[in-house]
């Protein structure tokens, strides 16, 4: 007879083993028949439900405080730039590395005249963490369960900011390491979520690290200085689409956006 502790080594293992789930091809006719959930834009033109998103630059450039602004526009249902949000949907902001107070000056710049409803944009902030404990590595699964307990059902845009803070396994360069990132945006993408990556750019001004994370993101955006640009300007950048599948015309042109503020 196996003993308890053997009993307990065998059901974690198991628990850790992959569920194999058997997959069924449909025909032509039954995909035109089916009900997929329908897209539907959380911020025209250029971000959708289920689509995966990066922006990148680099570091004092402005992202975070682009990604905020991005977040409250989504969570109020409001206008940035030329962008627009149709409706409300809930944002979950997962900043990985400000100081608390940092942040909460930060999201106040961002605040528009109405504020969002509760619970429609709910920040984590390391600050938050109990003594002791570690920022969740999105490099793993462990940290991955960590992030999905904290996703709401109806929650519709996840924010990452930024991706060095959060995943923290592997090598940055190696296509091997995004792998097991890669697999669980993609199942939040099949819950319906939307996810937007914050990621600094390498010393030639692409992201760093691996190209193989551009493979399955709906858009990228890259933010660099304006060839004028002095610093008495503050949060001044030049935005460009570097990839987008669904933009095209004036849509997918560049911008150069201002935001006050500390730098990002």
């Amino acid at each position: 007879m196996l003993d308890a502790a053997l009993l307990e080594i065998i059901d974690t293992a198991a628990g850790d083993l992959p569920v194999i789930v058997p997959l069924t091809a449909i025909d032509l006719r039954e995909l035109a028949a089916h009900q997929f959930k329908e897209r539907t834009p959380l911020l025209a033109p250029w971000l959708n439900s289920q689509d995966l998103a990066m922006i990148f630059a680099g570091r004092g450039i402005g992202k975070t405080h682009l990604a905020l602004a991005i977040a409250m526009t989504v969570a109020t249902g409001g206008r940035f730039a030329k962008w627009s949000a149709p409706r409300a949907a809930k944002v979950l902001y997962l900043d990985g590395e400000l100081p608390g107070a940092v942040l909460q000056r930060r999201i106040a710049m961002h605040l528009p005249d109405i504020e969002p409803a509760p619970r429609f944009f709910r920040v984590f902030t390391p600050d938050l963490l109990p003594d002791g404990a570690l920022l969740p590595d999105l490099s793993t699964r462990d940290g991955q369960r960590v992030i999905d307990q904290m996703i709401e059902p109806d929650t519709e845009l996840v924010i990452i900011d930024n991706l060095s803070a959060w995943c923290r396994t592997g090598r940055e360069n190696e296509a091997e390491s995004w792998h097991p990132i890669a697999t669980w945006i993609l199942q939040l993408r099949r819950r319906g979520l939307a996810v937007l990556l914050i990621h600094h750019a390498g010393k030639g001004g692409q992201q760093r690290g691996t190209s193989k994370r551009e493979d399955l993101l709906d858009v990228v955006i890259g933010l660099s200085r304006p060839k004028d640009y002095d610093p008495r300007q503050g949060a001044v950048f030049q935005l460009e689409f570097t990839k987008a599948r669904n933009l095209q015309g004036d849509d997918a042109q560049s911008l150069e956006l201002a935001l006050v503020g500390d730098d990002t």
